[in-house]
């Protein structure tokens, strides 16, 4: 920990009152090397924003992504490799939390179907978890057991095909797959074909099947990477790792069907650099959309316009580091956590409820290639 003391940093202070009480814990996941050996856990004061290292929860493999179930009992991590138990495959890890001490106990571990998994979510009941493997450009649907093992797979799907770019899309790259906020859906993104597939999920059964039409594309070479829903569920915001874009889709949550609305750089004007984009989350008001710049390394905000739909720049706050693969906002909505994973930080922001524009507090943990930030409620 490498705490400040900043007027900013006071003044993210006096904004955190009203969180008086309110702990998270929080789970970092990360790549290893030399210094890093898996998934790091810390305890977040929302009264202070200050951060507060718990040590190392688990070593692990590239825990590059991790999630938790609702309760707060169990946590899901990727372990993001091409062999695994002797085959092409990646895995995804299953631990118990021990939510005093932050630790997580190993509790199973099962291929994810596909190599190098860099993506794990669980659909609304927690009895599926969803992973999507970059390297295969697979995704794959796994039961959740009671006692939060992993048990069968329920659904496998493995795309075909590649997008414009010959280096970045000469192949599928699944990268994330998320299920509607009803859960009758799920969406996933693949980099390499610039398609979001669209499956009818059976909450019962664990399974997928092709919605109609079975994907919507985004422009051609942007690679979408991670998605975000609004909170009025009527909206699906998708960000392109490779143009450093967000498209804007309107979401017919009846029929599960996207209609393209606006895409959106996430660059300032004029920008020419080398900038990959990775994290999207809305505000928890709604009304703020965040995406991640890597190469400007820059955290993007835009205001959602509350009719249409559509988004507007606000700023581009730096990252308080370089490349931020990911972040997090703090559940009472006052607080952005950035995982700066080339300069091994991860960078505390204040949140301005009314603008959205963030402010650095000063408070700075030090991780070694934080790749995914993830809250829980204690």
């Amino acid at each position: 920990m490498k705490p400040k003391s900043s007027p900013s940093a006071r003044g993210s202070r006096t904004a955190g009152r009203s969180n008086a009480g309110k702990e998270f814990l929080v789970y970092i996941g990360s790549y290893n090397t030399a210094r890093g050996k898996g998934i790091h856990a810390f305890r977040f004061d929302a009264a202070a924003g200050r951060l507060t290292s718990m040590g190392l929860a688990t070593e692990a493999v590239n825990p590059t992504f991790v999630t938790a179930s609702a309760d707060g009992r169990f946590l899901y991590a990727t372990k993001e490799v091409t062999r695994h138990e002797g085959r092409k495959s990646g895995s995804v890890k299953a631990f118990a939390i021990d939510r005093k001490t932050g630790k997580l106990r190993f509790l199973n571990e099962v291929a994810s179907g596909g190599t190098i998994p860099c993506y794990v979510a669980l659909d609304k009941t927690g009895r599926y978890a969803m992973v999507a493997n970059y390297g295969s450009g697979s995704v794959e649907v796994i039961e959740v057991r009671r006692d939060g093992r992993l048990g069968k797979v329920t659904a496998f799907e493995q795309y075909a095909g590649c997008g414009i770019n010959p280096e970045r899309q000469e192949g599928p790259h699944a990268h994330s797959i998320n299920v509607s906020p009803d859960n009758r859906f799920a969406l996933a993104a693949d980099l390499g074909l610039d398609k979001v597939f669209v499956y009818r999920f059976d909450e019962k059964t664990g399974t997928l099947a092709p919605n109609h039409p079975a994907y919507a594309v985004v422009n051609a070479g942007s690679g979408p990477r991670h998605i975000a829903f609004a909170r009025n569920g009527r909206l699906v915001y998708v960000i392109g790792e490779m143009k450093s874009n967000i498209t804007v889709f309107s979401y017919d949550a009846r029929r599960g069907t996207l209609r393209k609305l606006q895409t959106i750089s996430t660059l300032p004007k004029g920008y020419k650099l080398q900038s990959d984009c990775a994290e999207v989350a809305v505000s928890p008001s709604g009304k703020f959309v965040y995406g991640s710049n890597r190469g400007h390394d820059s955290i993007a905000v835009f205001a959602a316009d509350p009719k249409k739909g559509t988004l507007a720049p606000v700023e581009r706050a730096p990252s308080g580091g370089k490349c931020p693969r990911h972040f997090a906002i703090d559940p009472t909505g006052a607080y952005l956590l950035a995982a700066n994973q080339e300069s091994d930080t991860v960078a505390v922001f204040a949140v301005d409820r009314k603008t959205g524009r963030l402010t650095p507090t000063g408070e700075t943990a030090t991780v070694s290639s934080p790749a995914c930030v993830r809250f829980l409620t204690f």
